[in-house]
């Protein structure tokens, strides 16, 4: 996609469409506009007991922005289950600006000094935009997401948009909505002066549970996330 930069990514998110490519190793980038669109609502997040253990437990160092372009790298890995990824050269160059502008931020893991799981994703106004998680420990990517959770209400954004909807997300709480009902929120939510970081970079698991939960207590699903 010649001539696309930055500025265009923005404004596409601003009207509902994201990027997307066929495969790591092909150029080229699509923009989708699906019919329906996957959120996960941020007032109706679950978890279970094991994985609310396992965040309490503090088991990962968790931070924020310290390796963006390691996180992008880790999604677009191929992994067990998952072979194929569409992140590209292209893409990774495109969020690396977006990056540098301080408009799209990770979420990391370690262990030991390792980079063991995160995620990445973009802010407009008070809507983030999930691009994509990755795991190389167990639960790692789920102890993001909860961090994640808890930085985006604490932060006042309204709208966490996943593009799709999976079965690992649903167990979350994530669910389908038509374009227009999506296009809808979004615009809501881009009126909304939300702040990344709203937070301390860096916050333990029991504080992070605390404020992902939709009620500020240990909400669990019946639903086992294993």
């Amino acid at each position: 996609m010649r001539g696309f930069g930055a500025q265009d990514l923005i404004d596409c998110y601003a009207r509902g469409v994201f990027p997307m490519a066929e495969g790591r190793d092909d150029p080229r980038i699509y923009l989708l506009d699906p019919d329906e669109r996957g959120i996960l609502p941020l007032d109706h997040f679950h978890i279970s007991r094991s994985l609310r253990k396992t965040v309490r437990q503090d088991l990962f160092q968790v931070s924020i922005n310290v390796g963006f372009l390691d996180v992008v790298a880790g999604c677009a890995a191929p992994a067990p289950g998952r072979e194929e990824t569409w992140i590209n050269s292209g893409i990774l160059s495109l969020y690396s600006e977006l990056h540098e502008l301080g408009i799209a931020h990770s979420v990391e893991c370690w262990s030991g000094g390792d980079l063991v799981g995160g995620l990445y994703g973009v802010a407009l106004g008070g809507a983030f935009f999930g691009e994509s998680m990755f795991s190389r420990r167990r639960d790692a990517s789920k102890v993001a997401l909860v961090h994640l959770i808890a930085r985006l209400r604490a932060g006042g954004f309204v709208l966490l948009d996943t593009q799709f909807t999976t079965e690992h997300l649903e167990r979350f709480g994530a669910e389908t909505i038509p374009r227009d009902d999506y296009r809808t929120r979004l615009d809501a939510a881009l009126s909304v002066q939300a702040d990344f970081h709203g937070l301390p970079d860096e916050i333990s698991g029991a504080r992070a549970l605390e404020l992902a939960l939709s009620d500020g207590q240990d909400r669990q699903s019946s639903t086992q996330i294993s």
